[in-house]
């Protein structure tokens, strides 16, 4: 499909430099088949079915943003996605200055040396030392924040609480999950209360979700590869809350495309380990899931194209404009919609 036909044109302080607070305070646009309402989520208990199941994404984001030199070059590193113990695959600012073998120092006693430069401009590098890599990401390293965010203020102390969701659990993100950071304890336990579950999977997110679709075509666009795992006992629930009628409602893109790498053309969904590179465009079928909770997402991107898949593009381009002209707050830290096909 042409790619020109998921844009739309989003006003710049439509996007939101920090979450809402409380956390479930922030806006929620339902599209379901009786049409589109404007709620909060802290009304989601009142917006799905009992026997409902939503699934979340456990990733914890890691600091994988640093800053380095190399003599006198100042290097810029975002980590993407693990390679090994010591090894991390990471898009590079100011790439045209780095070589393989070159060696990166971010202070705190934190080096790194390059390697396998890829097509996409992307560097192996592996940390030196014998500590730990999560050590000196915590020593070195800073929240890697949108590029939509980071470019209009610094990343702060806060950033450190507000983009990590409460069911971070399980560290290798290098961004956030972001749909499920409007979820508080309170709002599980009511939702809990009202027969509606929920289960977890992992996909640790890469900075590849962030990169633009450059090329004309969705057919010629190449998605980067994310690490998840769903376990038995978690596939088991999931297939039988849709055995008894219930829906699996996926709380964020991350969690839908995980869910789908794992479904079978039946619909069953299975144990998974291991990569997807799944690209969701329209006209894709849907195996896993029954409706998505995700905030409003860029134009032009994969993640639009995801959820014109699930709900139709011109339904979607409806919603988008409805979400502009009332005011919601778009992207990681922005508000939430709640899809139903």
């Amino acid at each position: 499909m042409n790619v020109d036909l998921f844009d739309f044109h989003l006003p710049p302080d439509r996007i939101a430099l920090r979450p809402a607070m409380p956390r479930d305070a922030a806006r929620l646009l339902v599209v379901g088949d009786e049409g589109r309402r404007d709620v909060s989520v802290h009304d989601l208990p009142g917006q799905l079915r009992a026997g409902d199941m939503l699934v979340f994404n456990d990733t914890r984001v890691i600091p994988a943003r640093l800053e380095g030199k190399k003599g006198y070059a100042r290097i810029g590193v975002t980590l993407h996605k693990r390679e090994g113990p010591r090894r991390w695959r990471a898009f590079i600012r100011n790439a045209r200055r780095l070589r393989e073998g070159d060696r990166i120092d971010f202070g705190e006693d934190v080096a790194a040396t390059a390697s396998d430069r890829a097509a996409d401009g992307s560097f192996a590098l592996d940390f030196l030392g014998e500590e730990p890599v999560e050590l000196l990401l915590d020593r070195a390293g800073v929240m890697p924040l949108p590029p939509y965010i980071a470019a209009r203020r610094p990343t702060d102390a806060r950033d450190a609480d507000d983009y990590q969701t409460m069911f971070a659990a399980e560290p290798g993100a290098v961004a956030a999950p972001t749909a499920a950071l409007h979820f508080t304890p309170e709002l599980v336990r009511r939702l809990s209360a009202a027969g509606i579950g929920h289960a977890t999977l992992t996909l640790h997110v890469g900075a590849g979700t962030f990169l633009p679709v450059k090329a004309g075509n969705t057919d010629d666009h190449r998605m980067h590869a994310e690490w998840g795992r769903i376990d038995q006992p978690t596939a088991h629930r999931l297939n039988a809350v849709r055995a008894s009628g219930g829906r699996v409602i996926a709380v964020g893109t991350t969690s839908l495309r995980l869910l789908e790498s794992a479904a079978r053309d039946d619909g069953l969904i299975e144990a998974f380990e291991g990569d997807t590179a799944i690209f969701i465009t329209p006209g894709y079928r849907f195996r896993a899931v029954d409706g998505l909770l995700t905030n409003f997402h860029l134009p032009r991107s994969t993640l639009f194209m995801l959820v014109s898949a699930l709900m139709g593009l011109d339904r979607m381009q409806d919603a988008y404009a409805h979400a502009i002209a009332q005011g919601y707050r778009f992207y990681s830290y922005g508000d939430a919609s709640l899809l139903l096909p």
